[in-house]
């Protein structure tokens, strides 16, 4: 099932980049694992999926404990709390969920301690949703040139999110604001930061996200079916 879903989340992906003249190798696909076991990771791994993402920090650091043979990209795509930094830095290929200095800060510090750099996504709240996180769009070059001291830290590029609606046009506004945001910020972020990343799109709203630009898009439920459990 989890293979047939992948192709069919590929295919989708396929079109998606035909009807905005962009390439299929140009956007990546990470499989939204977070509360599924280990075992439907496998699946996904054996069809061919590397990257997978994971909301909560202790489940992220034992699922990749447990799959460390299988050499795969693991994406933090949740809040993460200060505290709760210290199990992700491991394995972590890409946070894409930074939006406050303190964290900024203890990522610094166990970045330093592994000897090693963290790659990193500024999260863009677009929204009217208070219970989504991230800056505001205006607060975030700020907030870049408050990074410029953490040489661990490395910024690659923006995240956000959709509404939560039905309607996959309900996300455009939103993908397209952090698009524009993304140009802007090529020209004028501070240091060696880079922008080549938007990570945007879900199972409601991929399509309209990779039309907008996303070169990362965040599929759960279409690839593994409804959640297990509520954590």
């Amino acid at each position: 099932m989890i293979a047939g879903n992948l192709e069919n989340v590929r295919k989708r992906m396929r079109e998606a980049c035909l009807r905005c003249d962009r390439s299929p190798a140009d956007i990546g696909l990470v499989a939204v694992s977070k509360t599924f076991n280990v075992d439907a990771i496998r699946d996904a791994a054996g069809a061919g999926q590397i990257d997978f993402g994971e909301n909560y920090a202790q489940e992220f650091r034992s699922k990749a404990e447990s799959l460390r043979s299988l050499n795969l990209h693991w994406h933090f795509i949740g809040h993460l709390q200060s505290n709760k930094a210290k199990y992700v830095v491991n394995d972590v290929h890409l946070i894409h969920s930074l939006d406050r200095l303190s964290l900024a800060n203890e990522l610094q510090k166990l970045a330093e301690k592994k000897g090693r750099t963290i790659d990193v996504l500024v999260e863009a709240h677009t929204t009217d949703e208070a219970t989504k996180s991230g800056l505001l769009p205006e607060e975030i070059l700020p907030f870049l040139r408050s990074l410029v001291p953490f040489d661990s830290v490395q910024v690659k590029g923006l995240m956000t999110m959709g509404p939560f609606s039905d309607d996959p046009e309900d996300a455009r506004p939103c993908f397209r604001t952090v698009r524009l945001l993304q140009e802007r910020l090529r020209q004028d972020a501070p240091g060696s930061m880079s922008f080549d990343t938007l990570s945007m799109g879900m199972t409601s709203d991929f399509e309209v996200a990779i039309e907008e630009g996303a070169t990362l898009i965040r599929v759960g439920t279409a690839i593994f079916g409804q959640r297990l459990r509520a954590l």
